[in-house]
């Protein structure tokens, strides 16, 4: 309602404005046709600014500011020269005049093209006082190619469990191409099937995805993996990977982890000591008298006893759960009293 009020009370100034324009002796002894011309002019201006504003719904607070203050740095800066130049040019000089607006075209370009490049960087540095815009509530998440391929992020997204802003950095995407065109066919699959997953990420509208194309100075001469560490030092977030060098790389720089494949044991059913299961051996085990089963979550089972019952059902007792970030195994003791036969 606000807006609505808002777009009314500016088309009636603009219908003012045009009225007291083509009233005014500005126009001087013009053709009769022109104050009309001048009125209509200001009002089609006024409706082309309420339609662009309508149409454009979706305003990013950071962008508007930095093209304000583009602007008025701009500006600021071409009084400053112009003043420069004074003794040089004469002020009332034609020249003086293209000159000065010649520079505040470029200068208003390069402020506001600055800004619009540094929005998510903002530093106003004086002498010995810096300002730094300050990260507060969630942390950005910066996405790793591992976790991208590997694409359990998506379905985990879908879950609403993330609000966090999801980063995929400019350099891990061009990394994620070269794969998907691999002349080798298990990498050239695995790259399109981590492209596909990055188009599912953002085309959902419950995230808040971000594809991040600035090249700090540091990261020149590194390799993808501490580029990663790196922006996410700087961005004071996360580095969401499966890729287990890379954790303790991460880890090595003071940077925060989260391994999906930590997240996905942690998920797993709690399975303690003495507990009974049941369990289809599935295969014959590396040491004598091992059977090996699994759970239908992956996990594997290894039961002592169980290498004379492969493709049989039976019932163990847990002596021990092993819990690594490669996965979850559970070792197991063979109950002869639950044997079931295969169906």
């Amino acid at each position: 309602m606000a807006l609505i009020i808002l777009r009314f009370v500016f088309l009636m100034v603009a219908v003012g404005l045009g009225f007291q324009l083509s009233n005014s002796d500005s126009l001087g002894t013009t053709p009769a046709a022109l104050p009309y011309l001048a009125f209509g002019g200001v009002v089609l201006v006024a409706v082309g600014v309420i339609a662009a504003d309508i149409m454009f719904r979706r305003k990013r607070l950071d962008t508007v500011s930095a093209v304000y203050l583009g602007l008025i740095v701009g500006l600021f800066l071409t009084y400053v020269l112009r003043l420069a130049f004074s003794s040089v040019i004469p002020e009332k000089s034609p020249a003086s005049q293209w000159t000065s607006l010649v520079l505040g075209m470029v200068l208003c370009y390069l402020c506001i093209s600055l800004l619009l490049q540094t929005k998510d960087d903002f530093r106003f540095i004086i002498p010995y006082v810096e300002f730094v815009k300050e990260v507060k509530g969630l942390k950005p998440y910066v996405l790793d190619t591992s976790v991208i391929i590997d694409g359990r992020i998506a379905d985990v997204v879908d879950t609403k469990i993330l609000d966090n802003q999801l980063i995929m950095p400019r350099f891990v995407i061009t990394e994620l191409q070269a794969v998907a065109d691999s002349s080798d066919r298990l990498r050239r699959s695995r790259g399109r099937r981590g492209l596909d997953i990055l188009n599912r990420l953002s085309n959902n509208a419950d995230v808040d995805f971000k594809i991040y194309d600035r090249e700090l100075p540091e990261f020149a001469g590194q390799p993808v993996d501490l580029k990663l560490v790196l922006l996410a030092k700087y961005l004071q977030g996360k580095v969401v990977t499966n890729d287990y060098n890379l954790n303790k790389v991460a880890r090595l720089h003071g940077v925060g982890v989260i391994n999906l494949n930590d997240l996905a044991n942690s998920l797993k059913p709690v399975v303690l000591p003495g507990e009974n299961l049941d369990v289809r051996i599935v295969k014959v085990g590396e040491e004598a008298g091992q059977g090996v089963g699994y759970l239908d979550d992956g996990t594997m089972i290894v039961v002592e006893g169980g290498r004379e019952h492969v493709n049989k059902t039976v019932r163990i007792a847990v002596t021990s759960v092993l819990q690594t970030s490669a996965g979850r195994m559970i070792f197991g003791r063979y109950e002869s009293a639950a044997v079931t036969a295969k169906v």
